[in-house]
């Protein structure tokens, strides 16, 4: 198994991260044991969740992911995981964040409330990786920043990162850090994947120079990738629900992932794991983590079958040709994501 560094810290993980945004919105926690399980069996020991989870937010269920990896992580060695959360942040474009009745901001009095509520669900005086999960434009961010500080030298958190960022906001961020002697983000978690390369221009610079992690939430797409909606009857996925919402937001969202544009470049892309003999998503997770700025690309599942083609992609390199491949369908077809 090769481990990966995270940024400049002493975080080695696993190229595969199981996010646990499903538990236990999309899956009972008998379920998300089993999954947790079959991933670790797997050798993977990098576990990412956030005290908003679970996605869709509600605030009924808000912070119950957390409980649930919490009692999981006590079956396991606790120095064997490496465990990853997040603070809500500001309201993102999306959402408002179910937690403090969504007046989160970035300042040191939602950050120390959000990582003690997380410690206490999680059941461990320690988080390897906590990270900002919504940037915030009007606390300044040397604010956040010496607050984040304040956890890691006490001992609450190793190493903090972002996520949803910019690459001016993480650049505003390292320089508070810089110039103050603080704590810096290792990490940033953004989307990334064939459908959405925006991450690989100003974003991927910053990271090389730098020496900070991507960690790529939904290298699927949203599981358009895996082609389950080019076809003819669509039988299950979040975005078939979010099509039928009375939610605006999740309608926009949902047309944002599948469009004519995206659905044209996925029919290409299944077309080049046919060739390759590879399972889409296992293509779709391996093109993630094969970039030279990426640690752990995390993937995710409502069931342990799920993740058969994902893990199969943890120590799979794709070969140059078909690299080549999915650069030329992205060449050919632009569309909104990047």
């Amino acid at each position: 198994m090769e481990y990966r560094y995270i940024g400049r810290s002493g975080l080695r993980v696993s190229p595969i991260c199981l996010g646990t945004m499903t538990f236990p919105g999309q899956c009972d926690e008998k379920s998300a044991f089993a999954i947790m399980d079959k991933a670790y069996a797997a050798g993977v020991n990098f576990y990412d969740t956030a005290e908003l989870y679970p996605v869709p937010p509600r605030v009924d269920l808000a912070g119950q992911t957390e409980e649930i990896v919490g009692r999981w992580l006590k079956t396991k060695p606790r120095e064997s995981i490496i465990l990853a959360s997040k603070v809500a942040g500001a309201a993102s474009g999306w959402f408002v964040p179910p937690v403090r009745h969504g007046l989160t901001a970035m300042d040191r009095f939602h950050i120390e409330r959000a990582v003690e509520g997380s410690l206490r669900r999680l059941g461990t005086d320690y988080i390897d990786l906590y990270q900002m999960h919504w940037p915030d434009t009007v606390v300044p961010v040397e604010e956040t920043m010496e607050a984040f500080d304040r956890l890691v030298q006490s001992g609450k958190v190793r190493y903090i990162g972002t996520s949803n960022d910019t690459a001016y906001g993480t650049a505003k961020a390292l320089a508070a850090s810089h110039y103050k002697g603080l704590a810096r983000f290792e990490s940033i978690q953004n989307n990334f994947s064939m459908l959405n390369r925006r991450f690989m221009d100003e974003l991927a610079t910053l990271c090389r120079q730098e020496q900070i992690s991507l960690l790529p939430y939904s290298p699927l797409g949203g599981g358009v990738l895996s082609g389950k909606y080019n076809q003819a009857e669509i039988s299950g996925g979040r975005f078939a629900d979010y099509f039928k919402s009375p939610n605006a937001r999740q309608r926009l969202m949902a047309a944002r992932f599948v469009n004519d544009k995206t659905l044209a470049s996925t029919q290409r892309y299944l077309k080049i794991a046919a060739d390759a003999g590879l399972d889409p998503v296992t293509l779709a997770a391996a093109w993630s983590k094969q970039h030279d700025f990426v640690a752990s690309t995390i993937i995710g599942a409502t069931r342990p079958e799920q993740l058969d083609a994902s893990l199969a992609a943890m120590e799979l390199t794709l070969s140059a040709e078909v690299m080549a491949a999915c650069d030329a369908v992205h060449a050919d077809i632009l569309y909104p994501m990047g």
